[in-house]
């Protein structure tokens, strides 16, 4: 006879949403079960923000070493050892995934279980032979890459974000299927790594962020070197005597592009494959698991987080839901999803992140607002750094209200922060341009945007008039 087991809680999925419920609930004294099936840890640490980071972060140390000769310091190209690359990566992976491992979340009281989750009806789930009978459940088994239906394309083996880090020798010419943040961070670190990059967008590149900042990010993609094809539809997939060609139609032309790896960054799908949800009567779209703004699906005894809830999906998202779960599922307390003051960067170089609604959005929702600018140029660290590239343009109601801040330039995933407790906090720019901001530092380019909301009163025409008027009182 088949084990049952009745926890508080089963959570199905050990990527980010639910490392971070099960280790809340466990500590919090609710018995708990993970199930996972693959890798603890799941995208973010094993093929997404982890590893993509740590090979950031060699391609940026190339590129500086590249232009150390506008300081004075002289080089020469750097000497790029791939190897030692995909070494540093997987070393990065190995050095945080103990923080995610079966042992650190045994000790921590959570039962994990290794194996296929699969609904066998409203309030229980099969792993394996194993049968759960939790009092609630958590569905955070993540999402996927995307594999468009493009012709050829099964015959060349594409990379994905799940197989493009175990590569252990730089790619001649990699072309990127793709021109969203995962397409634009992984072509341009290849590129400062040596490799020839192509970028094949079907629109223009970074489409959910503010068009102003994405052209100067344009402009330095291709001062970097990388082939950008905006406007562009694959329309066939083949294997070349040089590795892959790819033809592409714009504007009713066709031509090809001959390369020596693929890579597909067009998405990602919920992974929603064999969990069984129809019989535990729960709804789900190409976009994910239904849920109602306490994360609730339709089965109420059943909540959804992270990448499968769909919506953003950031890992930090996913940290999010996850206190929205425990809350609800172990308080009672109907704690709801505010989206609102949501930040998301893309790790280029320069970075480009965002909060709230950028332009285009905000006069539409809006009418009138306020466009506030600060150039990196006009920054005195960022001169010193001769990283001049980037813009913070912040966008504000009339009232001094918020309503989002998009930057771009060199650390713009810190400088991105402020605004962001500002805008959860419900605080007006004045908050932002009183604020004392050290000296020098890239930072002072957001209290000067917010500043510059008060220029046209500030030196305008009444305030002459007032200090001119009380002037004669000696």
């Amino acid at each position: 006879m088949a084990e049952i087991l009745t926890p508080d809680l089963c959570v199905l999925g050990a990527g980010s949403a639910g490392l971070s419920i099960a280790a809340g609930a466990s500590q919090m004294g609710a018995k708990t079960i993970l199930v996972e099936k693959g890798k603890m840890g799941g995208d973010c640490l094993n093929y997404g923000c982890v590893p993509s980071k740590a090979l950031l972060v060699a391609a940026k140390a190339a590129a500086f070493h590249r232009h150390s000769a506008e300081l004075g310091v002289r080089y020469g190209e750097p000497q790029i050892d791939f190897g030692a690359v995909h070494h540093h990566v997987h070393r990065v992976i190995a050095s945080i995934a103990p923080m995610d491992s079966v042992e650190r979340f045994e000790g921590l009281g959570v039962s994990v279980l290794r194996g296929t989750a699969r609904f066998t009806g409203p309030g229980e789930v099969e792993v394996d032979g194993t049968r759960i009978r939790a009092r609630r459940f958590v569905v955070a088994t993540g999402s996927m890459p995307l594999v468009p239906p493009i012709p050829g394309l099964s015959e060349v083996d594409p990379l994905t974000n799940e197989s493009v880090f175990d590569l252990t020798k730089l790619p001649e010419h990699l072309i990127v299927i793709g021109g969203g943040p995962i397409g634009c961070e992984l072509g341009q670190a290849f590129r400062l790594l040596g490799a020839r990059v192509s970028i094949v967008e079907m629109a223009s590149i970074l489409p959910k962020d503010d068009p102003e900042l994405v052209e100067i990010l344009r402009r330095r993609l291709r001062a970097d070197g990388i082939d950008l094809h905006e406007g562009a539809k694959v329309v066939g997939v083949a294997r070349a005597e040089s590795g892959i060609r790819v033809e592409i139609e714009r504007d009713g032309t066709r031509q090809q592009i001959s390369g020596s790896h693929l890579l597909l960054a067009v998405g990602r799908v919920p992974g929603v494959e064999g969990l069984g949800l129809e019989s535990a009567g729960i709804e789900y779209d190409r976009r994910g698991i239904k849920t109602d703004a306490r994360l609730r699906t339709t089965n109420k005894k059943v909540y959804a987080a992270g990448d499968i809830a769909g919506g953003l999906q950031f890992t930090h998202v996913a940290g999010y839901h996850a206190g929205i779960v425990i809350k609800n599922a172990l308080f009672r307390w109907p704690a709801k999803l505010d989206t609102n003051a949501v930040p998301w960067v893309t790790y280029t170089a320069p970075e480009l992140a965002q909060v709230g609604m950028a332009e285009a959005a905000a006069r539409e929702a809006h009418g009138s607002v306020n466009i506030l600018r600060w150039p990196f140029a006009e920054n005195d660290r960022a001169q010193a750094e001769r990283r001049v590239d980037g813009l913070v343009k912040a966008v504000v109601r009339p009232n001094g209200k918020i309503l989002g801040v998009t930057i771009l330039g060199a650390q713009a995933g810190e400088l991105i922060q402020p605004w962001v407790l500002a805008m959860s906090q419900g605080l007006k720019i004045g908050a932002m341009a009183q604020m004392i901001a050290p000296y020098p530092t890239l930072g002072e380019a957001s209290k000067r945007a917010a500043g510059s909301f008060y220029i046209p009163k500030l030196f305008g025409e009444r305030t002459k008039w007032l200090v001119r008027f009380l002037a004669r009182f000696g």
